[in-house]
């Protein structure tokens, strides 16, 4: 049986490129596909990056009882299947979930055997370089993905883990040694983190 294991982050953080770069390492490990309800981007497959649906079929969806956990963000729905996971695990995968806090709690009420990773930026003013970065936005987006970042990070100690993406591969590393079923000094609660989560809240 495998084990699951829930990363969350917000907007901008990194999470992306630290999951691929988990999954190029690890072969067994695998990351879930959620369905959503919002448009695919440029370079984004069916199926490969999400099961895109209209929010008519989603609901649906929840109706029947089909998600292990959904949430809406940014105007958009999001879900992850409940078979799949289920299939994943008993297949003897480790599976990897990226979905938002909303999600996590969720997920941790369903299977509480499942731990869970928050990721945070070195600095607000990383966090908000690194969306900038990424041309995709305009500012006014960027400026509500920022508020929405401060409120997603508040609930940094509902999570098992913490780690900072500052030096990725040191990021990487240490997701990696949580998924291996250490990683006892990156726990949420360690108190030498107090400092950073305040100027990322404040």
């Amino acid at each position: 049986m495998g084990k699951l294991f829930v990363i969350s982050a917000p907007s901008g953080a990194g999470k992306t490129s630290l999951v691929r770069a988990l999954l190029a390492a690890r072969p067994n490990l695998v990351v879930s596909v959620s369905h959503t309800t919002r448009k695919p981007r440029t370079q984004e497959h069916e199926g490969r990056d999400y099961h895109f649906v209209t929010p008519s079929r989603f609901h649906e969806l929840i109706g029947e009882g089909a998600f292990l956990e959904h949430a809406s963000v940014f105007d958009n729905l999001y879900g992850t299947g409940r078979a799949q996971i289920q299939d994943k695990l008993a297949a003897g995968n480790d599976v990897l979930l990226e979905i938002d806090w909303q999600g996590a709690r969720q997920v941790r009420r369903a299977l509480p055997d499942s731990k869970t990773i928050f990721i945070l930026p070195p600095s607000r003013t990383a966090l908000e370089q690194r969306l900038r970065e990424r041309r995709t936005d305009s500012d006014d987006t960027i400026a509500r993905r920022l508020a929405d970042a401060a409120a997603d990070m508040a609930h940094y100690d509902e999570f098992d883990f913490l780690v900072v993406n500052d030096q990725f591969e040191r990021a990487t590393r240490e997701l990696g040694a949580i998924l291996d079923g250490g990683g006892q000094d990156l726990r949420a609660s360690r108190p030498e983190l107090q400092p950073l989560i305040g100027s990322l809240l404040r």
